[in-house]
């Protein structure tokens, strides 16, 4: 059962009672990321969860950690480019507790400036970590080349100089800017009585006011989406064993009406062991071990990717095979017989996902910051169901346009392809 209550202070509460359970997911859910970073500000949604967990006034940092396992749960926080969440999973008996602990985090964090100073150098080594792992870093690399100045090209983390550069009272500045009642979701699943429960959201989250004006929404930046990339090609040499590539194409913003055409289009291309690049690059051609596709959707756009790691002499050989999949897809379209394996596929990773209170807790949350209602399994089950070959073949056209590849590499790139591309 689902049911959402706006708090007088412009809070947004979505519940959904899961009775068959015996657990409860608490998220609090502050809708910015890091696109609504001005420059200056690059890593400060970043900064502010690693922030949240270094002490509050009434409790110290190792006290979280040891009144979290007391509770027998988990306790976890990520920042994306349009959101961050601090997520607490418990037993259902123990909502109160987790509701007080989440609560006191995201009100009553301290920001001590010794503290600071110390994470900001945790920070600096996470943003070398992401450097050093190849799969990481050239999907960096590649949002850059897709989206040049765009925010949601930028990475999340932050830049070391940004980290060196921040000090407390900017932290704070930007905390107090975006951190509002009227920019926050609590999203909760599982087993609770909705009266007990909206008692906790009232006491918790009911009598927060902000201080000051609100400022105008991070959503109305007058950033527009690129209608080209920035760079066509990207090449940047590492000595790596492997050549890493991203292959990147257009995407759909996230509330697209064929939003669920191009997930059953990017699971066919190369969204499982059974799709078209895996089988023909790796199974058949052994070109590559690692070899998918996936979607990115944010507000205003989005972008589909293909990444790949290969051995520098077959670096060609895999773009080639990549371009020559997403023509075929154009050209040829899917048979029946391919659709509807795919369908089936989707909609069973997608019950799959939703059977825990956590999966549940963060769809409610998506939806509510996405679509503005609830969007439950059966809507998105009778959507995937009524995709037909021909909404597949339309898709395909309009965003596997090889006139809009762009390639990014890293790795030890072969003379004759940099000669090429350089």
């Amino acid at each position: 059962m689902y049911k959402k209550i706006v708090l007088d202070n412009g809070v947004r509460v979505v519940l959904e009672r899961m009775s068959s359970l015996r657990s409860v997911a608490l998220g609090v859910w502050a809708t910015v990321g890091s696109r609504y970073e001005i420059k200056g500000e690059e890593g400060y949604s970043h900064f502010i969860e690693h922030m949240m967990f270094k002490g509050t006034r009434h409790r110290t940092a190792s006290q979280i950690s040891n009144e979290i396992d007391a509770l027998g749960g988990e306790m976890n926080a990520f920042t994306t480019h349009e959101a961050t969440a601090y997520y607490v999973k418990v037993l259902d008996q123990q909502a109160g507790a987790a509701f007080d602990l989440v609560a006191d985090l995201f009100h009553h964090s301290r920001f001590g400036a010794r503290d600071m100073d110390k994470e900001k150098q945790i920070v600096i080594e996470e943003i070398r970590t992401v450097q050093d792992d190849p799969e990481d870093y050239i999907h960096e690399l590649h949002a850059k080349d897709v989206l040049g100045n765009h925010p949601i090209g930028r990475p999340i983390l932050g830049t070391p100089r940004s980290m060196q550069q921040m000090n407390r009272r900017m932290l704070l500045q930007y905390k107090g800017k975006h951190y509002r009642p009227e920019n926050t979701i609590v999203a909760v699943a599982g087993n609770f009585s909705f009266p007990q429960l909206l008692d906790y959201v009232n006491k918790y989250f009911g009598r927060w006011h902000s201080e000051g004006a609100a400022t105008v929404s991070a959503k109305n930046q007058s950033y527009h989406w690129p209608e080209q990339p920035s760079t066509r090609h990207s090449l940047h040499q590492k000595p790596l064993e492997q050549v890493h590539l991203c292959v990147g194409l257009k995407g759909l913003p996230v509330g697209h009406p064929d939003r669920y055409v191009a997930h059953v289009l990017n699971t066919i291309l190369g969204g499982g062991v059974s799709s078209r690049l895996f089988q023909e690059v790796r199974e058949k051609r052994g070109l590559a071990y690692t070899i998918y596709s996936h979607l990115s959707s944010f507000l205003d756009g989005g972008t589909l990717t293909v990444y790949a790691a290969t051995r520098p002499t077959e670096v060609e050989a895999v773009i080639e095979q990549i371009a020559k999949e997403t023509k075929k897809l154009c050209r040829r379209g899917v048979s029946i017989k391919e659709l509807e394996r795919t369908k089936t596929q989707l909609k069973g990773n997608l019950m799959l996902g939703l059977e825990g209170t956590y999966g549940r807790m963060n769809k409610l949350a998506k939806d509510e910051l996405y679509q503005g209602r609830h969007v439950s399994l059966q809507e998105m089950v009778k959507a995937i169901d009524r995709i037909t070959q021909d909404q597949i073949r339309q898709l395909s056209q309009k965003l596997l346009d090889q006139k809009e590849l762009v390639v990014t590499a890293l790795g030890p790139i072969p003379k004759k392809m940099a000669a090429k591309w350089g």
